[in-house]
């Protein structure tokens, strides 16, 4: 059993890191399942409430700032509020439209095309189109930096506990 229980554990953590990447995946929410798997399979004992308070905390900084930093770079690009509600759709759309490149080209393409419906000449679209890109690759540093974080202060409050 305690094979499978960190088998699942560890899992769920590559699941969590690379739900930084692509946004299909859970990212974070699977890196929080992996404390109660943990739990399940060994004990909840070495969890206190600042644990939960301190990673509880992380995954909602995670959702939250996961949009407002792409928005972040749409807007300080001069991106209009449609630029950077189609950026975030392409986010979306964009990996199941085009497998290989649509995470990339699917905000970029959202943004270029909200400026231009915004009214904004091609040179202008082009620039808010690559601070979706911008905010993008900014958003995934944050996640993985702070989703390591959530990892690593796991690994220490098991073993100091």
């Amino acid at each position: 059993m305690s094979i499978l229980g960190w088998s699942l554990i560890i899992i769920l953590f590559v699941v969590g890191l690379a739900g930084a990447i692509f946004p299909i995946l859970p990212g974070a929410l699977a890196i929080y399942l992996a404390f109660f798997v943990y739990g399940w399979f060994f004990s909840f004992e070495s969890f206190g409430a600042w644990f939960w308070i301190i990673q509880t905390l992380i995954v909602v900084v995670l959702f939250v700032a996961d949009y407002v930093v792409g928005a972040w770079g749409t807007k300080k690009y001069g991106g209009s509020r449609l630029s950077v509600i189609l950026s975030t759709i392409g986010v979306i759309i964009g990996p199941f439209a085009i497998p290989a490149f649509g995470l990339v080209i699917g905000p970029f393409l959202g943004a270029f095309i909200g400026e231009l419906l915004s009214g904004s000449n091609v040179s202008k679209s082009a620039k808010v189109g690559w601070g979706s890109l911008v905010g993008l690759f900014s958003s995934m540093v944050m996640k993985v930096i702070l989703q390591i974080g959530m990892i690593v202060i796991f690994f220490i409050w098991i073993m100091v506990n």
